[in-house]
This record gives C-alpha cells, sequence and structure tokens, in this order.
C-alpha cells in the first residue's frame, strides 16, 4: 500500500491575529464614558422622579380644595306696576340674587360687579352693585336692590310689550351679573377674571315672578384672566 508523506505547513507570522494592548489611556476614557453615561442616567431618573412627585402633589392639592366659580340664583324678581296700564311712568324692577361660594378652602374677591336687566336681548336698566367685598369659603352673599329712575330706561312703547307678553301670561326677562373676581387661597391670589351670570326671570301678570324661576340656578361662564396675579392683598382665611 502506497503512504502519503504529508509535510506540515506552518503558518507565517502575517497569518496570525495581532493582539492588540490598550493603553492606559484608552482604559481610562472608558471609565470616564461609563461614569457620564451613568451619572446622566441618574440625573434624569432624578428629574423624572421630582416631576412625578410634583405631579401627585399638584393632584391631591386639586382633589382637595376642589376650586368652583361662585354660584348665582335668583330668589326673587317682581315689577310691581306691571298690573296698570300705565304703569311705565313709575316703574320699578325689585330683585334678590344670591352669589354663593361653595369651596371648602378657597376665598373669592369681588372686585366688581354689575347687574344689567334685558328683555328680547335689549338692555332696560342695569347698575354697579356692592363695594369690592371679600367672600369667605362655604358664605352666601345677598345681592338685592330695586331698579328705577334713571337706572331704568322704559319706554311707553316697551311696556305695551310688555303688556301683551302679561296678557299671554308671561313676560321674561334675563338678569346678568357681571362681575371680576380673584380666588384666594391661604396667602396666594390668582388673576382676575370676569364671570357672566346670566339668569332668565319671568313673571305673571300680577309682576311677580313665577315659581319654575324661583331660586334658580344661573348659568355662568368666565372669560380669559384680565391680568397679572396680585399677591399679598386682602383678607386671611
Amino acid at each position: 500500500m502506497r503512504s502519503e508523506n504529508r509535510i506540515p505547513v506552518q503558518s507565517t507570522p502575517q497569518d496570525r491575529p495581532i493582539k492588540r494592548h490598550h493603553t492606559a489611556r484608552y482604559y481610562a476614557h472608558r471609565v470616564k464614558e461609563s461614569l457620564t453615561t451613568r451619572v446622566s442616567k441618574l440625573i434624569c431618573t432624578i428629574f423624572l422622579a421630582l416631576l412625578f412627585l410634583v405631579g401627585i402633589i399638584t393632584f391631591i392639592l386639586w382633589l382637595s380644595l376642589r376650586p368652583h366659580r361662585p354660584r348665582f340664583h335668583v330668589h326673587d324678581f317682581s315689577i310691581p306696576d306691571l298690573a296698570q296700564e300705565g304703569g311705565f311712568q313709575n316703574a320699578q324692577i325689585i330683585y334678590n340674587v344670591t352669589a354663593r361660594n361653595s369651596n371648602q378652602n378657597i376665598g373669592v374677591y369681588y372686585d366688581s360687579m354689575q347687574l344689567a336687566v334685558y328683555y328680547q336681548d335689549q338692555s332696560i336698566g342695569g347698575s354697579r352693585l356692592l363695594f369690592p367685598f371679600y367672600q369667605k369659603p362655604k358664605n352666601t352673599t345677598v345681592i338685592a336692590g330695586v331698579l328705577g329712575g334713571a337706572a331704568l330706561t322704559v319706554t311707553s312703547q316697551r311696556w305695551q310689550q310688555f303688556m301683551a307678553d302679561r296678557a299671554r301670561g308671561e313676560v321674561v326677562f334675563r338678569v346678568e351679573v357681571t362681575s371680576v373676581i380673584r380666588f384666594k387661597i391661604s396667602s396666594w391670589d390668582s388673576k382676575r377674571h370676569r364671570m357672566h351670570a346670566n339668569c332668565p326671570v319671568g313673571v305673571g301678570p300680577d309682576g311677580l315672578i313665577l315659581p319654575r324661576y324661583r331660586i334658580n340656578r344661573c348659568p355662568r361662564a368666565t372669560s380669559l384672566p384680565l391680568d397679572p396675579p396680585v399677591t399679598g392683598v386682602g383678607v386671611d382665611l
């Protein structure tokens, strides 16, 4: 049998993989990069944790305070002279409206307040109400008065329209209360807001408010803040 002679082949140095020996500077750079990454991750984690904590605290405060705007109700509204054909010469409107602050821990500043009465979307009178005042939490303020004379502009033609509605059994008006308010929480005051409360009211042939309009809650809407917040003014809670 024929045998084969195999000559071992030895690889040349060029074919062998070269081991690279990294310098101390290289390892120092790798350690520095690792520390920078860890510090960045730690800072991000702390920031996100603080942000989450602030969100939780804000949500808990909101739940505990439960802020609400004041609620207005009409308790009385009457035109006593409506029962007279020529009563427009001495016509008067008697009103009684309440403003309720239902918040547990939030006070309300009323910087100004105005009342206007509308008939068929036309103003027939109005006046400024009260002086600036502060309303404590869980408190009700009575807004009552009489519109007459120069504050009430009712012509004979308008009065005839009242008479026509009166013959049908009901004369419908709209009472609008406009207020500039600020909320107060401890020593912090909010921005000023303009609030409108629109209260539909109807009177019968005798000029007195009809039962279904009595103590009705008035729809309301608040516009954008009027100016920057004012702090440190007024009565504490």
